[in-house]
């Protein structure tokens, strides 16, 4: 089995290691393509206004000065274009991406790039509190497993999976979940400041979240110590509401 491996948190992110060890528990044939610097935050975006150059670190290993999605499209189609991947695997993310966080990550949006691409593809996030060390070892210890399930079965072509490890230690994990996404309330915070020259500039700062999701969704397993298994489709269509709105134009 071939593996790429992406993430958002830039080519020397702690979790990208980790992934690297998760994924030679499954195959020997392991590359990794990730952004040369943080692109946390940097969703499904395209590089589209700057060149995007390449460097190679070592064997199957590479940076690329662009985003998450850029990494995985250069990686599949050009990179690997010879012998492409069977899997893709992003993360493991520094931080949680649950409920809204997945319109935002990076992480996730290198896994549905690759979904677009026609490969199987897995987000990793372990749950952190920022500013205190992440339980690497949870994610390490419990992913292999689980990839070996998800990947022994035959996922519909426009679907890709979304796991989240919680920020405990490995041996106080309750078990996995398979859940649904959930959905929080969100304050922004926005803080505004001023230069030397008096001129205000704006800082987008923690992101406060204030619900700990319904029952079944990946909050309220992340809440219950339990590992969230999440999949996700491409397809943003709403039919119920395409129904509803059939009776008023057609």
């Amino acid at each position: 089995m071939r593996i790429l491996l992406s993430n958002d948190d830039g080519i020397l992110g702690p979790g990208l290691s980790i992934l690297e060890k998760i994924a030679r528990t499954l195959s020997d044939d392991v590359w990794v393509i990730a952004p040369e610097l943080d692109q946390s935050g940097a969703s499904h975006s395209l590089t589209l206004r700057d060149p995007l150059r390449i460097r190679e670190i070592s064997e199957k290993r590479f940076a690329i000065n662009g985003t998450p999605t850029d990494c995985v499209m250069i990686g599949v189609n050009h990179l690997m274009k010879d012998v492409k991947p069977d899997v893709v695997l992003s993360g493991v993310n520094y931080g949680a991406n649950l409920a809204e966080d997945i319109t935002y990550s990076g992480t996730v949006a290198a896994a549905m790039e690759a979904t677009l691409l026609g490969i199987p593809s897995i987000a990793l996030s372990q749950v952190v509190n920022y500013g205190h060390p992440a339980h690497w070892a949870t994610a390490e210890h419990h992913a292999p497993t689980i990839l070996k399930q998800l990947l022994n079965q035959s996922l519909a072509s426009n679907v890709l999976i979304n796991i989240n490890f919680p920020n405990i230690a490995q041996k106080e994990i309750n078990g996995i979940r398979l859940t649904t996404q959930g959905q929080r309330q969100i304050e922004d915070e926005l803080e505004e400041r001023t230069d030397p020259r008096g001129k205000k500039y704006y800082w987008i700062g923690a992101i406060n979240y204030n619900g700990m999701g319904d029952r079944g969704t990946d909050l309220e397993a992340i809440a219950h110590n339990y590992i969230s298994v999440t999949p996700l489709t491409l397809d943003l269509t709403h039919y119920q509401t395409l129904e509803k709105l059939e009776n008023v134009f057609c």
